[in-house]
């Protein structure tokens, strides 16, 4: 017996989306989504309860300015702790995103697992693919970036406003552009400066290492 369409979303193979079974799976989700982008700013524990339910796994202290937008809601994604979301994070979750402790999202930033043929005659009956998208620990991901199907990238990196991710990224690096880049490694220098000639206080900030 072959595999359903809703199998085939974690495969990477062609599937039609539009399949019942997914179709009223998908919708359950969606209706959660809603109901957390509806809560008050006062509502936080609440909110934090909800993402639990939500999301295939999200550790403690993250938090995701509403609006969220999410094909299924967060059911695919497995976040660490400690990671915080601006407004309008967009997640195509249609298979799995994984992300890192500590990572930061701008805001208007896109995940994107999903892909569609070139093949013209495929798109038009509605095929699909999926590739997982996996960002590390401690990274940080500029305002408007996206971040295509199957990437991954590594620890500690800066991802510049803007970029276009279509390819993996390597840890401890600054990467940017449109295809998205490495443009240097983290260095010396960001260890005593946080931007342009703006020193790091190391008597105010005195939990952060000098040599981090």
């Amino acid at each position: 017996m072959g595999k359903s369409e809703l199998e085939k979303m974690h495969t990477c193979e062609l599937y039609l989306p539009g399949d019942e079974d997914i179709a009223r799976e998908q919708i359950k989700c969606l209706d959660r989504l809603y109901d957390f982008n509806m809560t008050r700013p006062t509502e936080m524990v609440k909110r934090q309860q909800m993402l639990k339910e939500m999301f295939e796994e999200i550790g403690d202290n993250c938090y995701i300015e509403p609006p969220l937008h999410a094909n299924w809601g967060g059911k695919f994604v497995h976040w660490g702790s400690n990671i915080y979301a601006n407004f309008n994070l967009t997640m195509v979750d249609d298979t799995h995103i994984y992300v890192g402790d500590y990572t930061m999202f701008g805001p208007n930033v896109t995940l994107a697992t999903a892909g569609h043929p070139i093949n013209s005659e495929l798109r038009k009956q509605g095929y699909q693919y999926n590739a997982p998208i996996t960002i590390g620990k401690n990274c940080w991901i500029g305002a408007g970036v996206t971040i295509l199907p199957g990437v991954t990238i590594g620890d500690n990196t800066v991802i510049g406003a803007g970029s276009m991710v279509a390819t993996d990224i390597p840890s401890n690096v600054v990467a940017v552009g449109n295809p998205c880049k490495v443009l240097r490694e983290v260095n010396e220098r960001d260890a005593k400066y946080y931007f342009k000639d703006h020193r790091i206080d190391f008597f105010q900030y005195n939990n952060v290492s000098k040599n981090d």
